[in-house]
């Protein structure tokens, strides 16, 4: 299992790489599926932001990429939480999936729901970051799923059914949007 911790307007220090790294143990031993763990450490500069020092994990394993992030004025107290919200996220995971072995997979996926805050836009919107990510097949209810443990507002996914490239989207009644392909008109 590959560990990689970065850090943003943060030095990260030995002390900081291995109470981080001894953490995220705790999480191994209650998911053994996972193969890729990116933890970022980052310092706001805002001086008006009290809760400054963040912590993101991101946990890529065979089936869902789990993620999760906290704040506070500590940032070790910021490891120690998100490792605690990771831990109960991969509970509620297991316990609500894989005990249902993907039966009523649509009614799991509204378990996971979480309201969002509406965030302002920039005036002058830019790419500002890439991700690239290995598509596996799944289905549409798969997807909100995925969707929702990475806390996304849209995912890109192969629809297993079809196995055309779909996004699901969460749209503002909050409910779900599916986007299929299309074959052009001749």
């Amino acid at each position: 299992m590959q560990v990689i911790i970065k850090g943003k307007n943060i030095e990260v220090t030995d002390a900081l790489r291995m109470h981080a790294e001894d953490k995220i143990k705790k999480v191994t031993r209650h998911f053994d599926q996972i193969m890729k763990i990116e933890i970022e450490l980052s310092v706001a500069k805002n001086r008006r932001v009290s809760k400054n020092q963040t912590v993101e994990v991101t946990l890529f394993a065979k089936g869902p990429a789990i993620r999760a992030k906290e704040s506070s004025t500590d940032m070790y107290a910021s490891i120690d939480m998100v490792i605690n919200k990771l831990e109960r996220q991969i509970k509620k995971y297991k316990g609500k999936v894989y005990a249902s072995a993907n039966k009523n997979t649509e009614k799991l996926a509204e378990l996971f729901l979480k309201k969002t805050k509406g965030e302002k836009r920039q005036a002058e919107s830019r790419i500002v970051k890439t991700k690239q990510f290995l598509i596996k097949p799944m289905t549409p209810e798969e997807a909100i799923l995925q969707m929702e443990l990475l806390s996304h507002d849209f995912f890109v996914f192969t629809n297993s059914e079809t196995e055309d490239i779909n996004v699901v989207y969460r749209r503002k009644d909050k409910n779900y949007g599916l986007i299929e392909p299309t074959p052009e008109p001749s």
